[in-house]
């Protein structure tokens, strides 16, 4: 175990969580539908990162997921605390693909894997629509400068 921060070069938004007792099921380690939801946590925190919620107020438009995957790499229990980061693995005209990775902070040890591929979606309309430029562009550059960090880099 280190008490250094955990820094993850190349992963501009990384969130800390918290393992509660309640996400372990019958067999003691952390169930697998719970991965999806710290993805999902840390996914949200990349977006406000390169400001997508204000879009939706300002134009109607916002993000739906298309699908999501995980690859579970080694159990979880409580109470442990991780730290899961979120990057930018591609950009379409309509949609783009993020990659998450957890690593568990008492040993550093990468616990899991995934990606979610996610459609830029006009509510208004009721159907996607292309990636605005500026979106476009402050996605671009957390893939451009990755290891700059972005608001949760470092993890005490």
């Amino acid at each position: 175990m280190t008490d250094a921060p955990f820094d993850a070069p190349g992963w501009p938004v990384v969130t800390p969580i918290a393992v509660a007792w309640g996400d372990m099921d019958a067999f003691g380690h952390v169930n697998n539908a719970v991965y999806f939801r710290w993805f999902e946590t840390s996914r949200i925190a990349w977006l406000h990162y390169i400001g997508w919620n204000d879009l939706k107020d300002t134009h109607g438009a916002g993000v739906i997921l298309h699908s999501v995957q995980a690859r579970f790499r080694r159990p979880v229990r409580f109470p442990s605390t991780l730290a899961v980061g979120t990057r930018l693995a591609s950009v379409e005209d309509d949609r783009f693909t993020l990659a998450h990775a957890a690593w568990c902070l008492h040993d550093r040890a990468l616990v899991a894997e995934g990606s979610g591929i996610i459609v830029s979606y006009d509510y208004l309309r009721g159907r996607k629509t292309p990636i605005p430029a500026f979106l476009r562009a402050a996605m671009l550059r957390t893939a451009e400068f990755p290891s700059t960090g972005g608001p949760h880099a470092a993890i005490s």
